[in-house]
């Protein structure tokens, strides 16, 4: 089974970005324990800041991969782009947000994506992904 993480805007930060917020691991540490904590699967980890790229890799993968992972971060509200990309692909799509979107500004409380995907995971921090990740083997 293959399974990528792409992540949006500014997650490239975490473990230094608004730790009150998103905690201080980075992102590259929690994806080595990932991989440990599913040995058994091809996990797949994307970041970029620009929204064209992770278009592209949405559709690279869209078609192969058995499913993904997505944390758009802030285009997640704004990207209807993104979430044409989704819905243009065959391989499911869990958004996912390591804060609680409905916790914090209004604007954030609008996604975008989400008529796009499978389901949402939010509020739970980085074990959000190993959720999503439980939710494709449950649903292959």
């Amino acid at each position: 089974m293959k399974i990528i993480i792409i992540n949006g805007p500014n997650l490239n930060l975490l473990g230094k970005r608004e730790p009150g917020i998103y905690g201080s691991q980075s992102f590259e540490e929690f994806f080595k324990q990932l991989q440990q904590q599913f040995p058994q699967l091809e996990l797949h980890y994307y970041q970029s800041n620009v929204e064209g790229e992770l278009i592209n890799k949405i559709h690279e993968v869209g078609f192969s991969f058995d499913g993904i992972l997505l944390n758009a971060g802030g285009y997640t509200h704004t990207s209807v782009a993104i979430s044409d990309a989704i819905a243009a692909v065959q391989t499911p799509t869990v958004e996912v947000h390591i804060s609680n979107i409905y916790k914090r500004e209004e604007f954030r409380h609008k996604s975008i994506i989400s008529q796009a995907c499978v389901g949402m995971i939010s509020g739970l921090g980085l074990k959000g992904y190993a959720l999503g990740i439980h939710y494709f083997i449950t649903h292959s």
